[in-house]
C-alpha cells in the first residue's frame, strides 16, 4: 500500500505525480510537461535561466540592428505601398521581420533572453516609427488642403505601413524566442 501524496503547492490536493528532478509531489495544475515527463514550475523556471545568456552589449547591439533594419524596411513597405499594390506588404513584412531577426541573431551571437527578444522587437517599432510619423504628415496636409477630395486613398501608406509593424514584430519576436508554429 503506498502513502498519499499531498501538492507541495496545494496541500489539499492528493496526487500521485512527482516533479522528475526535484522529486516535490505535484498536482496536475502545478506540473509542466517537459520531454522526458513533468516538472515543477520551480524547476522548469531554474533550468529556463540556465539558457538567458545574454550580455548587457547585446541589448543594445540588437536594438541598433533592429532600428536600422527596421527603418530600411519601412523605406521599402512605403515604396511597396505607393507604387504597388499594398497587399504585397502583407508578404514582406514577415519576410522582412524574419530578415532582421537573422541579422540580430547573428549580431548578439545566438545569445538569448526574453529581455533581449522584447528589445529587438522595440527597436524593429522604433525604426519603424519615422515612416509612419511622415506619412501621418502628409495625410495631414492633405486634409489641410479645401480642394483634396482623395481621403481615403491618402491613408492607406500609413495604414500599410502599421501593417507592416503589426506582422514583423511579433515575426521577430518568434523568430528569436524559437516559436516554430507547424
Amino acid at each position: 500500500m503506498s502513502e498519499v501524496l499531498y501538492c507541495a503547492n496545494h496541500p489539499k490536493r492528493e496526487t500521485s505525480l512527482r516533479c522528475n528532478r526535484c522529486n516535490k509531489p505535484i498536482c496536475p495544475s502545478c506540473a509542466v510537461r517537459v520531454p522526458t515527463g513533468y516538472r515543477c514550475k520551480e524547476c522548469v523556471r531554474s533550468q529556463l535561466k540556465v539558457f538567458e545568456n545574454a550580455q548587457w552589449y547585446d541589448y543594445l547591439s540588437a536594438f541598433i540592428a533592429a532600428v536600422l533594419l527596421s527603418g530600411v524596411a519601412s523605406i521599402i513597405i512605403s515604396f511597396i505601398a505607393t507604387i504597388w499594390f499594398g497587399l504585397l506588404v502583407l508578404f514582406a513584412a514577415p519576410f522582412a521581420g524574419t530578415l532582421i531577426a537573422r541579422v540580430v541573431q547573428f549580431v548578439v551571437r545566438r545569445h538569448r533572453s526574453n529581455a533581449l527578444f522584447l528589445t529587438a522587437g522595440a527597436g524593429v517599432v522604433i525604426g519603424g516609427i519615422p515612416a509612419i510619423l511622415t506619412h501621418l504628415a502628409s495625410v495631414l496636409i492633405l486634409f489641410g488642403n479645401p480642394n483634396f477630395s482623395g481621403a481615403f486613398w491618402s491613408l492607406l501608406p500609413l495604414v500599410w505601413q502599421v501593417v507592416y509593424l503589426v506582422i514583423a514584430v511579433p515575426t521577430v519576436y518568434a523568430y528569436l524566442r524559437g516559436i516554430q508554429i507547424k
